[in-house]
């Protein structure tokens, strides 16, 4: 296996057995595979391509699935891809990621490699497999900035590149600094996690206006994780593990919460009428929910099966306040739901087959068999139409 190796199509189509949803799984090689973390794009803006990594050349690199044709291109080989770190360029012209030290893009045509930055360090990332530890980084939506947390020593740096000229600025630094995320209709904007006493903090894209937003319950060690810019506000959609997610206006802290129920790695689609999340503790499957309405209908799209691996997710509250340190939570056991751009798909991981493949399933009532269309026509019609106007 090579750099600019095609694959036969793997795609193979079942009913999900809950739901009655077609289900087209993506992958069925035997090696692990997952596409970008739950709030990271899989698709570039046209879904030309889906990106995913593949673990099946013994090591995790970038591969993409040509829409055109279904084939499977490898498009990077790497000893050292940080896999998290995996985002595709709005416009479809690049793949962003880090590797080792290394903060690199590869052109999706060329498959040319660039290195923007290296900071020569042996990795950037911090220890561990969950939260800051995953390095994932941020592209913004007019596709002109990167965004990527370094940690070195006992410091993590945020630093914004300029994709145009490949400048670089250090705008804050923190002791732990995850999941950065751009606004996605203001790239003067993002949001990053910060560590679980202090976890949600917004900052101007040349530093200014630094701020933790949310102040949490310490008292009743409340857990804030997963978090998501609302599009078309000033409002960061988190979740309050177990008891829902919770809206929190980035200006003037006013809190709501969205939805009462055990949602685990929530994502809003592009124009914010809809969200998608999986659940745990019960398993529920990935369900659909109205992020405009107050703990409204929920209808369940299919069910992953997936292992859902982390023990540490079996509390009510913050493990992290009970001095749990060492968590095993492999990323590629969990769903991660997330939309298209066009809010019609839905890609997630599942390893309910013994290993982990993308799969994706269809937003359309066309999609669902039977009774289940009975509560599901009410939110997806008026969330597909939403949709649509917004696309359009």
């Amino acid at each position: 296996m090579a750099l600019g190796e095609l694959f036969p199509s793997e795609a193979t189509t079942f009913r999900d057995s809950h739901s009655g949803a077609t289900v087209r799984r993506v992958t069925s090689h035997p090696s692990i595979h997952h596409h970008p973390f739950y709030y990271l794009p899989a698709y570039d803006d046209a879904m030309r391509r889906l990106y995913f990594v593949s673990h099946r050349t013994g090591t995790p690199q970038v591969f993409a699935e040509l829409r055109e044709n279904g084939k499977l291109v490898q498009m990077t080989d790497r000893p050292d891809l940080n896999e998290w770190s995996l985002h595709p360029s709005h416009d479809g012209r690049y793949i962003y990621y880090t590797a080792g030290a290394e903060a690199c893009r590869t052109d999706t045509e060329s498959l040319r490699e660039e290195v923007l930055a290296d900071w020569g360090a042996t990795t950037i990332r911090e220890r561990g497999m969950v939260g800051a530890a995953m390095g994932t980084t941020t592209v913004s939506r007019d596709d002109a900035w990167w965004a990527l947390a370094v940690k070195q020593q006992d410091r993590a740096s945020l630093i914004v590149i300029n994709t145009l000229n490949g400048d670089q600025k250090t705008i804050t630094e923190h002791e732990s600094i995850g999941h950065p995320q751009f606004h996605p209709d203001d790239s003067g904007w993002l949001r990053f996690a910060g560590p679980h006493t202090e976890r949600i903090w917004v900052i101007r894209r040349d530093g200014a206006r630094e701020k933790l937003v949310y102040q949490r319950d310490v008292a009743a060690k409340e857990w804030v994780v997963h978090e998501t810019w609302r599009p078309l506000s000033r409002e960061i959609l988190t979740v309050i593990w177990p008891h829902g997610v919770m809206g929190v206006d980035a200006d003037t802290g006013h809190t709501r919460w969205i939805s009462r129920f055990n949602a685990w790695h929530p994502m809003i689609s592009r124009c914010g009428t809809m969200m998608i999340t999986d659940t745990r503790n019960p398993d529920a499957g990935i369900s659909l929910f109205d992020p405009r309405e107050v703990d409204g209908t929920r209808q369940l799209i299919c069910y992953p099966g997936a292992s859902n691996k982390g023990d540490h997710w079996d509390t009510p509250h913050c493990p992290y306040d009970d001095g749990i340190t060492n968590v095993y939570a492999p990323q590629h056991t969990h769903p991660h739901p997330q939309f298209s751009p066009d809010g019609r798909q839905i890609v997630y991981t599942s390893d309910s087959s013994g290993i982990a493949q993308v799969h994706e399933v269809e937003l359309s009532l066309e999609s669902r068999g039977g009774d289940q269309l009975v509560g599901a026509e009410a939110i997806l019609a008026k969330s597909l139409n939403g949709e649509s106007v917004c696309q359009g």
